[in-house]
């Protein structure tokens, strides 16, 4: 009887487990999802929707890798007599000047529906091209991004997997709204934490699961290994050595025995839309509760060519300069992030959400953002004194004003 009875429940949870996948699906728009050609060093070509890896599947992910310095640039500064002269052509890499400055290498930072192409160079380089025409000569070396291999879902060959030696570039392009995708939509929700804030965006679990189909996996109380996807889950909490899973069926788990649910878990990054990415270290996790997304992200035109960092310095002398910023001698772009901490809570800012920033001392800075939100923030060069400093251009005829970091009242961004 009892035999009978467990293999009825199994049968009701498969069936509504079914139910909540075919409602996401049927609800899901796709223009959220990574898409792209793949071009192979022997010429072939795999079109279709992209996974780097088995981790970033969306636009609003995030490509990593370090600056070289160099750039594909015929010239060094851009002069025109036109008044209507189009910023968007003028060189913006000025890292160069300051190098001998410069006290450790710069990370890249971006979101994929931010590039236009990657060229693998050789195994441990590419060349980044922004959808401005700017060209980053990258170094994979310490990061997974550069060297990954890649997942091509082909609209007709179904799912290719290449290695990173065998790729020559990629082309990233729109997302056809009539994409067939069988994945169910992305892991999204609200996140609350120990005195560090709550925070609702799409979640990647243990920097890893990152749609409804990726498993959380633990044991039972008995021992018995259990693995449930995401889009199953309603909540997780954390609780002693373990976590309190609440599945969508009603049914609750006291959970042990893995990193998905105890303190060995690398960490909650949560990609909320306005603001940027935030990595919550398990010890201020507190709990999770999902929602169904109302779309899979950003599509990939609504990634607009950057235009370059502008706005206005105000020094503690009170002199106020305006025009175009280099920030820490090194971004340029409002596609890129500034990179700190709150405590151990890990911050990546979009800088086209950031508003203003405010150094308070050697050690972290007051970040205003453009919804109004207000974060201190510290521990990392973007906020602290180990910042090189600001290069701000008035106009095209400037050669640059530099502005030390211990010099900086405030920094308003247009």
């Amino acid at each position: 009887m009892m035999k009978n009875k467990r293999i009825i429940l199994l049968l009701v949870g498969n069936l509504i487990a079914f139910l909540i996948v075919l409602q996401e699906l049927k609800a899901q728009d796709v223009q959220g999802y990574i898409y792209g050609k793949v071009t192979t060093v022997d010429r072939k070509v795999y079109q279709g929707r992209l996974r780097w890896g088995n981790e970033e599947a969306f636009w609003h992910n995030y490509f990593n890798a370090a600056k070289t310095g160099e750039s594909k640039h015929d010239q060094y500064r851009v002069k025109s007599s036109k008044k209507d002269f189009d910023w968007e052509n003028f060189n913006w890499d000025f890292s160069s000047i300051w190098s001998d400055n410069i006290s450790s290498n710069h990370q890249f930072t971006c979101q994929f529906g931010d590039i236009k192409t990657i060229e693998n160079v050789r195994r441990s380089y590419v060349d980044l091209t922004l959808k401005n025409g700017m060209t980053y000569h990258l170094s994979g070396q310490g990061y997974n991004d550069v060297g990954a291999e890649i997942q091509v879902y082909d609209e007709e060959l179904g799912r290719i997997d290449i290695d990173w030696d065998r790729i020559d570039k990629v082309d990233f392009l729109p997302t056809p709204r009539t994409l067939n995708i069988k994945e169910s939509a992305p892991i999204y929700g609200k996140v609350e934490t120990l005195r560090k804030g709550t925070f609702v965006g799409y979640i990647q679990w243990d920097h890893d699961e990152r749609v409804g189909d990726d498993k959380l996996d633990g044991d039972i109380e008995d021992g018995t290994d259990v693995s449930f996807p995401f889009n199953q889950i309603k909540s997780i909490a954390r609780y002693r050595n373990g976590s309190d899973v609440e599945l969508k069926n009603g049914r609750k788990l006291y959970l042990v025995g893995s990193n998905d649910v105890n303190s060995e878990n690398r960490g909650i990054i949560v990609d909320v839309p306005g603001m940027g990415r935030v990595d919550i270290p398990w010890k201020y996790f507190e709990q999770v509760t999902f929602e169904t997304p109302k779309t899979s992200g950003q599509s990939y035109a609504s990634y607009a060519a950057p235009k370059g960092l502008n706005g206005k310095v105000i020094t503690l002398r009170n002199e106020e300069i305006s025009g175009k910023i280099i920030y820490d001698l090194d971004e340029e772009w409002e596609i890129e992030t500034l990179d700190a901490k709150d405590d151990d809570v890990e911050y990546e800012v979009t800088l086209r959400h950031v508003k203003r920033i405010i150094p308070r001392n050697y050690a972290y800075s007051q970040v205003e953002l453009r919804s109004g939100e207000m974060l201190l923030l510290g521990d990392a060069r973007d906020v602290d004194s180990h910042n090189d400093g600001l290069l701000i251009f008035r106009s095209r005829d400037d050669r640059g004003q530099y502005v030390k970091w211990e010099e900086i009242a405030e920094i308003i961004f247009d």
